[in-house]
């Protein structure tokens, strides 16, 4: 029967719990996207950096304002935002399995599990620097305390972040006793530096067996400062998510103008003792000093990042951004991943070995370049496609079931 000619029936009710996606939580992911791979694309030019050591490349005063730039404003604040948004996205996922009248625990459990083996490979292969293993080893900590009241998850969260901030100050002053004012001797660390180099430029085996030894030495360094942040980030999206900060600004605008002022004063005095002691990296106890205070204030900085970028959303050209911005972040793991295997074929034995001949400057340029070209990809994949190719085989590892690829004409909330 044609369907002109189809007797008439009353409509069907909308779902009254299926709201559209979260577009502002999208566009912040995005925008996390970038300052996470100016971050790490340190990484892949420079062993030296990956070993908390001075880049014999950064000798021009142009390439050291760019390693400033980049610890300044990138460093240890993007991971922050990033981590926060996924917290905010757990409750989405867990709104999306009461729809779908399936167990939450369950599920996510097989999606923390799925990211960990995601990490595993992404690790050993592409990045050392992972942070995918992590959430999903942490994601279970959250899994077991998502009942808990806002005021235990938000008092929780401060206390990570102090202890851990605490943390390092209470070693830089025990190594400060102990080497009497005297830099640390890094004559090992530079001869490391150079084994690294001369393994990342021989063959796709020596990357990998170089990645596998890296993981065995900075385990715990993740343990003691990644870690413990990201659970408190975690914490809090999850808080914000229940209030559906992010679901309507307009209706939070003093709370998120409050947050931005408060976010630069106490924030940007940290970023900046942080990156005036990291430009020296010269094994002082000042590089020390400088890790806690960054763990202590860069929370603020991230929070007066996102606020910033909500109030602009509201404005005719930040709306244009966040439109640009959005289809990157509804695919984050994919153009994380993407991130990872363009730096390794560009700097490692995988491709061009760039690797240890790239400066700073030209790594920062490369890393907008590369985002650059990601936002026309995926707001192209996202006009075709309900999900990026890494989130469709994450939500069938998740749901157990193969979810189809075409784009629904509405879009769902869970992240």
């Amino acid at each position: 029967m044609d369907e002109a000619e189809a007797p008439s029936s009353p409509p069907a009710p909308p779902a009254p719990h299926a709201p559209q996606r979260q577009t502002t939580v999208d566009a912040l992911r995005g925008f996390a996207l970038l300052g996470i791979l100016v971050v790490n694309i340190a990484t892949f030019a420079s062993t030296y950096y990956g070993m908390g050591l001075p880049d014999p490349l950064a000798n021009s005063l142009p390439e050291r304002l760019a390693v400033f730039v980049r610890t300044f404003v990138f460093e240890t604040k993007f991971y922050l935002l990033f981590s926060f948004l996924f917290g905010y996205s757990f409750l989405l996922q867990k709104e999306a399995a009461q729809r779908a009248g399936r167990a939450f625990a369950p599920r996510m459990a097989r999606r923390l599990l799925g990211l960990w083996l995601l990490g595993v490979a992404h690790g050993v292969l592409l990045y050392q620097g992972d942070i995918l293993t992590t959430y999903g080893v942490i994601g279970v900590v959250l899994l077991m305390l998502h009942r808990r009241g806002d005021r235990f998850l938000l008092g929780a969260g401060i206390a990570l972040v102090l202890g851990t901030a605490l943390l390092w100050a209470a070693f830089s002053l025990l190594l400060s006793r102990a080497l009497g004012g005297e830099p640390m001797d890094l004559r090992s660390a530079y001869a490391e530096a150079v084994s690294a180099l001369a393994a990342y430029r021989g063959t796709p085996m020596t990357v990998i067996v170089q990645h596998l030894r890296e993981l065995s030495q900075i385990w715990w360094l993740t343990a003691l400062v990644q870690a413990p942040t990201a659970l408190a980030m975690f914490f809090a999206g999850f808080v914000a998510g229940r209030h559906a900060l992010l679901a309507d600004t307009g209706a939070h605008l003093p709370l998120f103008r409050r947050l931005l002022a408060w976010g630069l004063v106490v924030g940007l005095p940290g970023a900046a003792f942080y990156a005036q002691s990291a430009m020296r990296v010269d094994g002082s106890v000042r590089d020390f000093l400088g890790l806690s205070a960054t763990l202590l204030t860069a929370p603020f900085l991230s929070a007066a990042y996102a606020c910033a970028l909500v109030l602009l959303f509201r404005t005719p050209r930040g709306r244009v951004l966040e439109r640009w911005l959005a289809p990157a972040g509804r695919m984050a793991l994919s153009n994380y991943l993407l991130q990872s295997a363009v730096c390794a074929w560009l700097f490692l034995a995988y491709g061009l070995r760039w690797i240890g001949a790239t400066p700073p400057l030209a790594a920062m340029g490369i890393a907008f370049a590369i985002f650059g070209c990601q936002l026309p990809l995926s707001r192209w994949w996202m006009g075709r496609f309900a999900y990026g190719p890494v989130e469709w085989l994450l939500r069938a590892f998740t749901n157990l079931a193969l979810p189809s690829m075409l784009r629904a004409s509405t879009h769902r909330t869970d992240a």
